[in-house]
Formats: C-alpha cells, sequence, structure tokens
C-alpha cells in the first residue's frame, strides 16, 4: 500500500479541507487547531508541503501538522459529533 500524503489543504468558514494522495478529502472543524483558529485567513492560507507531504506548515502561524495529526483530529471530531446520541 502506497503511504498516505498530503497534496492540498483549503479552508472555507469553520473547516479545514484536507486532501490526500490517492483521492479522499476529510473536512475537519477548525476549533480542532487552536493556531489555525487563532490565525488570519491570509495566515491559513500561507501554508506549504513538508516531507513530500507527511505534513504541512504555516509560517505565518509557527503551525505544523502532519498526516498523523490531522487523522486523528478527523477522528476526534467524528467521535465529538455523535457523542449526544443516545443509544435506543
Amino acid at each position: 500500500m502506497a503511504e498516505l500524503l498530503i497534496q492540498d489543504v483549503s479552508f472555507s468558514d469553520d473547516l479545514v479541507s484536507v486532501t490526500f494522495n490517492e483521492g479522499t478529502t476529510v473536512i475537519i472543524p477548525i476549533v480542532q487547531f487552536e493556531r489555525l483558529k487563532a490565525g488570519s485567513p491570509a495566515d491559513r492560507n500561507h501554508w506549504r508541503l513538508i516531507g513530500g507531504g507527511i505534513g504541512v506548515h504555516w509560517p505565518d502561524i509557527d503551525e505544523d501538522l502532519s498526516v498523523e495529526n490531522i487523522l486523528t483530529a478527523h477522528g476526534r471530531s467524528k467521535r465529538e459529533q455523535y457523542a449526544h446520541i443516545s443509544p435506543r
């Protein structure tokens, strides 16, 4: 299996979208990333891939996120989304 690498990052409203080299995109609430949330839209849109896509760096915010960080935040946001649902 090929290594999962970040290909693109974009922002809309309060969401971060990360697209990977195998074509999937995960969408995560920006509140999962305090430094990105605190940055301006211009700061958030000024990023570069590091390590050939194993991570993303935002120089104006001094933030680095790896594939693992992004997938962990995505899982956490999904658990939080469904935490309020009671079993029947």
